[in-house]
This record gives C-alpha cells, sequence and structure tokens, in this order.
C-alpha cells in the first residue's frame, strides 16, 4: 500500500515508494552507502541500561555545566577588556578629532595664504607684463618721434627756399596779409579739394550701389515672379487633383448613404418582424404584448423559449407517432402538430 508522502531518505538513497522494477538501482545505491544508514545492533547485544544512560547523561551535564561556566567567566574577562578597549578607543578617537580639527584648521588656513600669494602673484605678474607693455610702446613711440624729428628738418630744410618765396609773395601781392594768411587759404583750398574727391568718390560708390540695387531687385522681381507661376501651376493641379478626389469620394459618400439607408430599411423590417412574431406568440397564448418595440432582446428570449417550446412539442409529437402503428392516429397527430 503506497505511502501519503513519499519517503525519499530514511536510511537510503531514492524514492521508495516506486515500483520493484524501478527501484532496483535505488536499491542497490543505497546499499553502498553509509551516510544514511543506521546499523541495527545485534540480536544477542544486552544495550545500555536506564542506570548507564542516567550516570552517562549525568556526566555530560556535569561536563556542559563546567563548560558553560568556563564560557561564562570568560565571557565576563572579554566583556571587562573590551569595555577597557573602548575608553581607550573612545580617548583615541576623541584626540584624533581634536587633532583633525586643529589640522584642518591649519590646512585651511595654508590654502587662504596660498590663495592670496597666488593671487598677489598673478597680480603682480599682469602688472609687470602690461609696464613692460607701456615701456615698449614708449620705446617705439621715442624712435617714431625720432624718425619723424629728422624728416621734419629734411622737410624744413627742404622747404625753407619756398618760405623766401612765399615772403615775396605776401610783400608784393595786395591780396595776402601775411604769411598765415597765403598759408590758411593755401591749406583750405586743399582741404575743399581733399573734400571735393571724397565727396565725389562716396557720390560714385552709391551710384554703383544703387546701381547693383537695382540689379537685385530686378533678378528678385523676376525669381518672384517665376516662383509665382510655379505656384499658380501647382495649386491647379492641386485643385485639380482634390477636385478628383472630391467626386470620388462624393460618389463613395452617396454609395455609403445608400447602404445606410439599405441597412436602416433593413433593420426596420428585422424589428417589424420580430415584434410581429412576438405578437403572433403572445396572441397564440391568449396574452397582451408586455414589451415595447425598443425592447428588442427581451422580444427575442422571449421568441427564443417559445421556439424551443415548440421544438419539444414537435419531439414529443414525433415520439407519439413513432409509437403509434395506426395511419389514421399518425396523421391526426401530424395533422396537430
Amino acid at each position: 500500500m503506497p505511502r501519503l508522502k513519499p519517503t525519499t531518505k530514511i536510511d537510503v538513497i531514492g524514492n521508495l515508494d516506486l515500483s520493484p522494477e524501478k527501484a532496483v538501482g535505488d536499491y542497490i545505491e543505497s546499499k553502498q552507502q553509509n551516510a544514511y544508514f543506521v546499523k541495527p545492533p545485534n540480536w544477542d547485544s544486552a544495550g545500555d541500561s536506564i542506570e548507564l544512560l542516567y550516570i552517562r547523561n549525568e556526566r555530560e551535564h556535569s561536563v556542559m555545566l563546567r563548560l558553560q561556566d568556563e564560557m561564562l567567566e570568560n565571557s565576563k574577562r572579554q566583556a571587562a577588556n573590551n569595555a577597557s578597549r573602548i575608553r581607550k578607543l573612545y580617548k583615541i578617537q576623541a584626540n584624533l578629532r581634536k587633532r583633525f580639527i586643529e589640522v584642518n584648521s591649519f590646512i585651511k588656513d595654508c590654502d587662504d595664504k596660498k590663495r592670496v600669494a597666488e593671487k598677489k602673484v598673478a597680480e603682480e605678474t599682469a602688472l609687470h607684463a602690461e609696464l613692460a607693455e607701456n615701456i615698449q610702446k614708449f620705446k617705439r613711440a621715442i624712435a617714431e618721434l625720432n624718425e619723424f624729428r629728422e624728416v621734419l628738418k629734411a622737410t624744413v630744410d627742404e622747404l625753407e627756399p619756398y618760405e623766401t618765396v612765399i615772403q615775396e609773395v605776401v610783400e608784393k601781392s595786395e591780396i595776402f596779409d601775411s604769411v598765415k594768411d597765403c598759408m590758411d587759404r593755401c591749406d583750405a583750398l586743399m582741404l575743399a579739394q581733399v573734400e571735393i574727391s571724397r565727396l565725389e568718390q562716396e557720390k560714385f560708390l552709391e551710384i554703383e550701389e544703387m546701381r547693383k540695387r537695382m540689379v537685385n531687385v530686378t533678378n528678385e522681381a523676376a525669381l518672384t515672379v517665376l516662383g509665382l507661376k510655379n505656384d499658380l501651376a501647382e495649386l491647379e493641379r492641386s485643385y485639380n487633383t482634390a477636385r478628383s478626389e472630391c467626386l470620388h469620394w462624393e460618389r463613395i459618400l452617396a454609395n455609403a448613404k445608400d447602404c445606410v439607408a439599405a441597412n436602416e430599411l433593413n433593420k426596420d423590417r428585422a424589428l417589424d418582424g420580430i415584434r410581429d412574431i412576438y405578437r403572433m406568440l403572445r396572441r397564440r397564448q391568449g396574452r397582451d404584448p408586455v414589451y415595447q418595440r425598443h425592447e428588442v432582446e427581451k422580444e427575442l428570449d422571449f421568441i427564443k423559449d417559445e421556439i424551443e417550446l415548440l421544438k419539444e412539442v414537435v419531439k414529443e409529437c414525433n415520439k407519439t407517432v413513432a409509437a403509434s402503428a395506426k395511419p389514421g392516429f399518425v396523421e391526426k397527430v401530424e395533422g396537430k402538430c
């Protein structure tokens, strides 16, 4: 008789609930192992008595008590040592925290001093570079001024005869009052000539700019007209496409409307037919209709029940006809059905 729960490990390896032809391998494997096997005592051995078991248990109990006392004493000693170590560790931690705060403050001061020194060095370096650049500029300016001085001296030596000529012109002429007046008028004429040249150049540039702008405007207008023509052609093509698509969808819509109207008509006809069948079945029962026309599901359930009932009646009639052997009786029953 099989067990309620499979036995897997009781002195053997494998499943003990297998059939004998399937459990041969598990039996052979269980005979070759000693891990889960308990060797029974010999049949003629006396075994341990209750007194011996008591003495053995008492000895084990005393040994365990001594071991428990030793372990308790050892745990107390370890707890005292751990407490002293914890106090020492707390003292060391406090000293380290104090030392860490001091070292951290010193490091922060050093970092602040380092930042200040680096900022000062950067400022001094920038100032030194700026001063060196200014010195180079001043040296270049002095060299340029020396060159200009030499050139100016050469120019003065070169133009000294012209000064004599201008003085003679002023002395002989009645227009100029002095050499300065002559120089001023000559400077004014030269400035007027320079201004006229500048205005002429500006006007030429303005005329050229206007010509370029007119060319650009003309090109842009031509491109705009061309683009508008292309857009017009594209719009015309889009209009024709949209018009053909609209006609297509109008035909589809007309067909859809016809389908919807036909479906509505079929639905109304089906509802009328269901209503007529329901009223006919109710009249057959000699009762008035209870459900309204919109309660289609209830009417269909009623019609289904009545039809199933009529099917059962027809089956009973067929059984009665099959059981009867009289032809007249058969015709009479079939007429009633």
